[in-house]
């Protein structure tokens, strides 16, 4: 077990690992001073070596606040040992071993490095010129070097190995942390996605709700089998409304909730609804279709369906129109949406500030498949909304607008006054 690892146990556990390190090391060096070569002489008394032994392990209580001074202290301990005529083996130089290897455990190898050379240097001088010159001097140099170097390559092997481990738990810390910030980023995203989804179906239903509701009291009294009429479509749109509203809500259910509506995303297949809801609202739409129909992936035939919904309530709400023009251009790779009014659009000349955002929306649906959408005023009148989808679902880049113009005309619908790439139009 190492230092570092009794460093995170309780203060006692830590306090009797440390007496018990200096009980081993103070007999591990009176042991060592009873050993020697066959034929040498050793000193006739052990006193001097037990008092040096019991002074270096005693030391080695500091070796987690100071480590170096421990080192230096056993490295005199056993050089005045080996001065007195005992020859150095790895038993006397146990103190010498521990304050080295918790040296190399805590500090940096630079410092490990100096230490280590500081301590042969005195013990292999003190063992040569001091030792009776019967010792063999291979125990004398080589001995005490390669001793030495051994606790400093454990120590450096556990340091390093422990830095290893701070590392990967580092990275994987890291790592959750990333998955925690991606996974809120794909929550917020998909509250993005469901907001647009209730903007889309609570106001384009809801608007024409109104003014079916509207046109029904201004011909109460006038015509009232027309007024009746309408009540009744008023009644079928907030069946409808509530459909789509339900369906929506439900993607906030749990995938296994037995009432989760299992109706498809709506798709330009229910523009007949759309179109015939708005002529009950009073507003008269038609429909032109150019080029052969090509299938639409889903999430483009969800957003060029919700594109054509919000921008036929904008007209509703704002244009003040009669009438208005939707027109479905496929070409090779790509479908065109064009929604067109007669309106003046003087409701909403001057929005008031935060007011909706109608365009904002219907732009970001657009550039969520890989599309583009432009708005503006026409020449001739009116408000025109185009879009350019793919026919297949695709990625665009971020911030980067597909067909960038250097003229801009201004949004004036349903949004904050904004300026938006427009190739026909001007301010007017």
């Amino acid at each position: 077990m190492s230092s570092l690892s009794l460093d995170r146990h309780m203060p006692r556990q830590r306090r009797a690992f440390d007496w018990l390190s200096v009980i081993v090391m103070f007999a591990s060096a009176l042991f060592g001073a009873t050993l020697s070569p066959p034929g040498a002489e050793q000193p006739d008394h052990l006193g001097p070596a037990a008092l040096l032994a019991g002074a270096s392990s005693l030391a080695l209580l500091a070796h987690r606040t100071r480590p170096g001074v421990v080192v230096a202290v056993t490295t005199l301990c056993a050089a005045a040992t080996s001065a007195l005529g005992y020859v150095l083996n790895p038993l006397l130089m146990a103190p010498v071993l521990a304050a080295l290897y918790w040296l190399a455990l805590r500090t940096d190898r630079r410092t490990t490095r100096v230490y280590l050379f500081a301590a042969v240097a005195v013990l292999v001088t003190t063992a040569v010129t001091a030792e009776p010159g019967h010792h063999p001097l291979i125990l004398k140099t080589l001995g005490p070097t390669a001793w030495l170097l051994l606790p400093v390559v454990a120590g450096s092997a556990s340091r390093l190995r422990g830095a290893y481990l701070d590392a990967v738990q580092a990275r994987a810390e890291y790592a959750e942390r990333t998955r925690e910030e991606e996974a809120r980023l794909r929550v917020a995203e998909e509250r993005m996605r469901i907001a647009r989804e209730l903007h889309d179906v609570v106001a384009h239903h809801l608007a024409l709700a109104n003014a079916q509701a509207g046109t029904a009291a201004h011909l109460a009294r006038t015509r009232p089998e027309q007024a009746e009429k309408i009540l009744t479509d008023l009644t079928g749109t907030t069946a409808s409304a509530l459909r789509e509203l339900k369906a929506t809500v439900g993607l906030l259910r749990q995938a296994d909730d037995p009432d989760t509506s299992l109706q498809p995303a709506p798709g330009l297949a229910r523009l007949p609804e759309l179109t015939d809801a708005c002529r009950a609202a009073g507003l008269e739409v038609t429909v032109t279709t150019e080029g052969e129909p090509r299938p639409l992936s889903p999430g483009v035939d969800l957003t060029a369906y919700r594109i054509v919904q919000e921008a036929l309530t904008n007209v509703t709400k704002h244009a003040a129109a009669g009438s208005a023009h939707v027109r479905l251009c496929y070409l090779n790779d790509r479908l065109t949406l064009t929604v067109t009014d007669d309106g003046s659009g003087t409701a909403s000349a001057t929005p008031a500030v935060g007011r909706g955002f109608g365009l904002i929306g219907m732009r970001e649906r657009a550039q969520s498949v890989g599309g583009v959408l432009q708005a503006g005023h026409r020449h001739e009148g009116g408000f025109e909304v185009t879009t350019e989808l793919p026919l297949h679902l695709t990625t665009p880049a971020p911030g980067r607008n597909p067909h960038p113009h250097p003229h801009p005309a201004p949004e004036t619908r349903s949004g904050p006054q904004e300026r938006t790439p427009h190739r026909k139009y001007e301010n007017p």
